[in-house]
């Protein structure tokens, strides 16, 4: 059973409770695996984990070793409360080993956690690194204020594996460095821009407010739920103009996107502009395109189907040990065969049927 794949990942997770005095007495991998299970259950708290433990211990002892039962509520908060992350983060990933595309579109943004805050931190903003193809979670890391997520972007990058992939992020992450590790790391970029680098945007700005109709274009269109959306991407590989291009590592076009929104009968129209050190149209807009993906299927998903905003876990690690369980229970959702039925329709099954909680678990270890 793909369960010892498992167990082996966690092992290299340090042990974050005092062993020297011999008194642990549930295993660390019984209690991650237990914490896992039940959010992909729809648990939304520790004391949702002993209930879950309780309820399903015969199962459980198919797997695990339990050697003193199911551990209580408090037990399972000291131990997210003190374990690592970054390693938890690490080690559900490997386990889940899912291959993505080369050419695949990592698109990088920041999330708080609004009701992680407590007196002694402010709520954690999780800046994650999400594969848009796949809908997984390839890493995350976590600053205490939105305003950090510059300098977190480029740790993040360090600790994933991005070589061949399109690599997006928003105006705020549109920093030299970022570029740097990117390139540095043989991947593209797709950078939007903004008024934090004042003259490069207002070059960008002026020179498509004056040659757009020169530059190569395609449309796009889409239609739903009331709401017409009409893109039109112009991408200009000729930078020779631009006097920063030199300082942005791997910098070989510039692009633009005008969008307009027909909803409610009411017309908006938005015009961005990204620094790109990709040359195919396509795939500039393929990038741009697959960057709300992180909206729309990782951070909305962790609000609407977990509630995480809504989460009462604040103390130490409790609340990034939370986030990690419930991307990695999302990525499981997302790979598992169930037809069309929504991710809550397919918790709900695994919370009443163990067979397919395994399924979930399990459909993606090959």
């Amino acid at each position: 059973m793909k369960i010892e794949t498992l167990k082996k990942e966690i092992k290299n997770i340090n042990e974050p409770r005092r062993t020297r005095y011999g008194n642990i007495r549930h295993k660390l991998e019984d209690i991650i695996i237990i914490g896992l299970c039940t959010v992909i259950c729809g648990g939304e708290d520790y004391a949702d984990m002993e209930e879950f433990g309780t309820e399903r211990e015969e199962y459980l002892r198919k797997f695990l070793e339990l050697p003193n039962g199911i551990p209580d509520s408090d037990t399972f908060r000291r131990v997210f409360e003190r374990i690592d992350p970054t390693e938890l983060s690490i080690c559900l990933v490997n386990w889940l080993s899912v291959e993505r595309e080369k050419r695949s579109v990592i698109a990088v943004d920041g999330k708080t956690i609004c009701g992680s805050g407590n007196n002694e931190h402010k709520a954690y903003h999780v800046v994650s690194a999400f594969v848009a193809e796949n809908q997984i979670t390839l890493g995350e890391i976590a600053v205490n204020e939105k305003t950090n997520e510059i300098t977190a972007v480029p740790e993040l990058l360090e600790l994933i594996d991005i070589e061949g992939a399109i690599v997006t992020a928003d105006a705020m992450n549109y920093q030299k460095k970022i570029a740097e590790k990117i390139i540095a790391k043989n991947a593209d970029y797709t950078l939007g821009l903004k008024s934090n680098q004042r003259m490069l945007y207002d070059d960008v700005a002026d020179y498509f407010s004056e040659f757009s109709e020169e530059v190569p274009l395609i449309r796009t269109s889409d239609k739903g739920h009331g709401r017409i959306e009409r893109r039109e991407y112009r991408l200009l590989t000729d930078v020779s103009w631009l006097e920063q291009k030199d300082e942005w590592a791997g910098l070989q076009s510039v692009g633009m996107v005008r969008s307009v929104v027909i909803e409610h009968d009411e017309k908006r129209e938005f015009i961005r502009y990204f620094i790109i050190s990709l040359i195919d149209i396509n795939e500039f807009a393929y990038s741009v395109r697959k960057h709300w993906s992180i909206e729309n299927q990782l951070h909305w998903c962790l609000d609407v189907i977990f509630s995480e905003d809504s989460s009462r876990a604040r103390k130490d690690n409790s609340p990034l040990n939370m986030n990690v369980l419930r991307k990695t229970a999302l990525s499981l959702l997302n790979q598992a065969k169930y037809g069309r039925i929504s991710k809550k329709k397919m918790m709900f099954k695994a919370a009443l049927n163990p067979e397919v909680l395994l399924n979930i678990l399990f459909s993606s270890q090959k």
